[in-house]
């Protein structure tokens, strides 16, 4: 294990962990906060319905 910390600086390496991990929490918590379900901020939303106007035929 130490050889590969020997190739790798550690600090480089972790704040670069770190980075990714920080930015792949945002995209998940951005992709959760985007769906009905898991919106913790605005709670689910109502299902529009939308009466459809009946199809009128000509003879």
């Amino acid at each position: 294990m130490w050889r590969l910390w020997m190739i790798f600086d550690p600090r480089r390496t972790l704040v670069a962990l770190a980075i990714f991990l920080f930015v792949l929490a945002l995209l998940i918590h951005f992709i959760l906060l985007s769906t009905d379900r898991f919106n913790w901020l605005d709670g689910p939303h109502a299902a529009a319905t939308v009466a459809a106007a009946p199809a009128t035929t000509t003879p």
